[in-house]
């Protein structure tokens, strides 16, 4: 699991079976380098919609099974195709990319549920079909892990996301606890503050332990490679609480001993401990 780049997902790591390794690597690469359009260098907007207009085209191609493709798209459709992936959840992807270079401000919880649903849940539900078991109890845990990692990335990136002029906390709740978008960081907000993200990290450890069944009911490596992705993600927002919820002070990431614990609470993992 990445925490640091593009936490939503499980970049193949050892505990990824061998022979689904190639399909993940080519989601991920498609994942990356179309949020990389959306988020990095100094292009324009129109710029980064047309790039995005480019991949959705190259989804199009995919999907007519047309030939033609670039070497990174000729991986996808491979991948697409020997796993009999679905097509919706990479156009989801995009139409969430697409939205980032548009919105910048989410009005409300509901609605930042949505953004995630298209951001960060399609990455899950693609991991589904390639484990075979993309069944309906499955998928709604899913989802509540993926958008649980979206919204704890957020939460991490405050500062960095105020620094490219977006907030991805919901415009109600800082109104909730009388705090300005325009002066998040100001000193004398530090108890209002303190409190709005307390209420941040309640909610999102919450949705998280709601998906959480799902990393113990699947077996094997699979099973653990979601627990190690779930206790990740706990560990984030403890770290987020271990500095007071200050972001603008420090970014809390996992860092090198973390990972040992979030392994041995990983191993640990039962539904009763849930």
């Amino acid at each position: 699991m990445s925490v640091d780049h593009y936490e939503n997902f499980p970049v193949a790591s050892i505990l990824m079976p061998r022979r689904l390794r190639p399909a993940v690597e080519a989601i991920y690469a498609f994942a990356r380098s179309a949020d990389d359009i959306a988020d990095e260098g100094d292009a324009t907007p129109e710029q980064r919609l047309a790039g995005l207009a480019a991949y959705e085209e190259a989804l199009g191609r995919i999907e007519r099974a047309e030939g033609g493709h670039e070497p990174m798209f000729e991986r996808l459709a491979g991948a697409i195709e020997h796993h009999h992936l679905p097509m919706r959840p990479f156009y989801d992807l995009l139409s969430a990319f697409k939205q980032d270079v548009t919105v910048t401000r989410y009005q409300d919880y509901a609605t930042l549920l949505d953004y995630c649903a298209r951001s960060a849940n399609p990455v899950g539900l693609l991991m589904l079909h390639l484990y075979g078991a993309a069944d309906e109890q499955n998928i709604r845990q899913s989802d509540a892990i993926c958008s649980a990692l979206q919204i704890i990335n957020f939460l991490q990136d405050v500062a960095i996301d105020e620094h490219k002029e977006r907030i991805y906390l919901p415009m109600e709740d800082l109104a909730r606890y009388a705090l300005s978008p325009a002066h998040l960081a100001r000193p004398d907000n530090r108890a209002k503050w303190r409190a709005m993200m307390k209420f941040q990290v309640d909610r999102a450890r919450a949705l998280m332990l709601e998906g959480a069944p799902l990393a113990c009911r699947l077996k094997g490596r699979i099973g653990l490679e979601l627990r190690m992705v779930v206790q990740g993600g706990l560990r984030i927002l403890e770290a987020i609480e271990e500095v007071e919820y200050d972001v603008f002070l420090r970014r809390p990431k996992l860092e090198k001993g973390d990972w040992f614990k979030v392994f041995w609470r990983a191993l640990r993992m039962r539904p009763s401990s849930l």
